[in-house]
Formats: C-alpha cells, sequence, structure tokens
C-alpha cells in the first residue's frame, strides 16, 4: 500500500476542511479545492438519492474495496 502524505486538518483553513475520520479522502488536502471536490463527490454517490439503495452501493464499495486489497 502506497503512503501519501497530507496536510494535517487543523493545518487547513476552516472552509477546506471535510468529515475524513479515516483520513482516505485527505490524501487530497495538497489541493484542498479537490479534496472538497472529492468528499462532494463521495457524498452525492453514496448519500443522495440515486438508482441503487444505499445497501447496494456499500455492497459494491465493499466488493471492489476487496479485489482492490484495500484495508480500511
Amino acid at each position: 500500500m502506497a503512503f501519501i502524505p497530507y496536510i494535517p486538518e487543523d493545518a487547513l483553513a476552516e472552509a477546506d476542511r471535510v468529515p475524513d475520520r479515516d483520513h482516505i479522502i485527505q490524501v487530497h488536502s495538497i489541493h484542498p479545492q479537490a479534496m472538497r471536490n472529492h468528499y462532494d463527490l463521495y457524498v452525492t454517490l453514496m448519500h443522495k438519492r440515486g438508482p441503487l439503495s444505499r445497501i447496494q452501493r456499500e455492497m459494491i464499495a465493499v466488493t471492489i474495496s476487496a479485489i482492490n486489497h484495500c484495508h480500511y
């Protein structure tokens, strides 16, 4: 697994922070606008109304993580 350094949340401007306890999206912190865009996309895909249920979306995410040998 690669290590990607990120800017700690407390070093970012308040407007640039995203609620990311696992630091998965935080790897984009070197470019705060990209991080915000990625977070907003995640929220839209996983939490907003769409053609798949929340359970189906989570099952797809878990399956892809397993295929990619992700540890989170």
